[in-house]
C-alpha cells in the first residue's frame, strides 16, 4: 500500500484523498438515521416515545389532546393521512388512533414509519403499546389499508417541569418505501418477466 502511494503524484493523491472522503462522508450518513433513531429511543431525544404492555387500570382525571401528523419521505407515492387529527384523552388512559394508506400504483410496495412527539419534553412520557411503525408494512397494488396504533400519556408527565405544562402532544410519523421482502421481491420479479398478473397475496 505504500508503494502505491508513493508511486502517485500530486493530482493522485489528492484524488484518492477525495474518494476517501467521500467514502467516509458516504458511510457516516447512511449511518446517522439508525443511529439518531437508537439514541432517540434510549434518550427520548427529539421526541422519542416508549413502548409499553398496557396503560394504566385508573386513569386520571386530567385531559390532554392529542394531535395526529403524517408526512411522507421523497419519492414515496403511497398516500398516507390519519383518520383523525385529533382526540382528547385522560393521562393514563389507552386510546386507539389509525393511520390510513394507500398504494395507487400497480406494484407492491413496501414501507415504514419513523415517528417523533412534540413538545420533545412529552416524549418520554408518550408510551405505545402496539404500532403499525413497529413492523414493515408491504402494500399490494390498489390497495388502502387502516393502521392502528394504541398508546397513552404517563402521569409522570405531571412531575416533570418542562413537560407538565404541554397543553397538546402530536404524534408525527414520516414514511419511507424500503426494499420489499425477499418473497414479495422474487414474484415481482417473476410477473415483471412474464409481463402478465400474479396474485401476490
Amino acid at each position: 500500500m505504500r508503494a502505491y502511494w508513493d508511486s502517485l503524484d500530486a493530482k493522485g493523491r489528492t484524488a484518492a484523498r477525495l474518494v476517501g472522503v467521500i467514502f467516509v462522508m458516504g458511510s457516516l450518513a447512511w449511518l446517522s438515521v439508525p443511529a439518531y433513531d437508537l439514541f432517540c429511543r434510549v434518550t427520548g431525544w427529539g421526541g422519542a416515545v416508549d413502548v409499553a404492555e398496557a396503560a394504566m387500570d385508573e386513569p386520571l382525571e386530567q385531559t390532554v389532546a392529542i394531535r395526529f401528523d403524517a408526512s411522507r419521505a421523497k419519492g414515496l407515492v403511497v398516500d398516507v393521512h390519519p383518520v383523525e387529527t385529533h382526540m382528547t384523552v385522560r393521562i393514563g388512559e389507552e386510546a386507539l388512533a389509525f393511520y390510513e394508506a394507500y398504494n395507487p400504483t400497480d406494484k407492491p410496495i413496501a414501507t415504514t414509519a419513523s415517528y417523533n412527539v412534540a413538545p420533545y419534553a412529552a416524549g418520554a412520557f408518550f408510551s405505545k403499546i402496539q404500532c403499525f411503525c413497529f413492523e414493515l408494512q408491504v402494500l399490494q397494488p390498489g390497495e388502502r389499508v387502516t393502521m392502528p396504533v394504541s398508546f397513552f400519556v404517563e402521569p409522570e408527565i405531571l412531575d416533570d417541569p418542562d413537560a407538565r405544562f404541554a397543553k397538546t402532544i402530536t404524534l408525527s410519523y414520516t414514511f419511507h418505501e424500503t426494499d420489499l421482502p425477499e418473497e414479495y421481491a422474487s414474484e415481482q420479479a417473476a410477473l415483471d418477466a412474464s409481463g402478465g398478473a400474479t396474485d401476490l397475496n
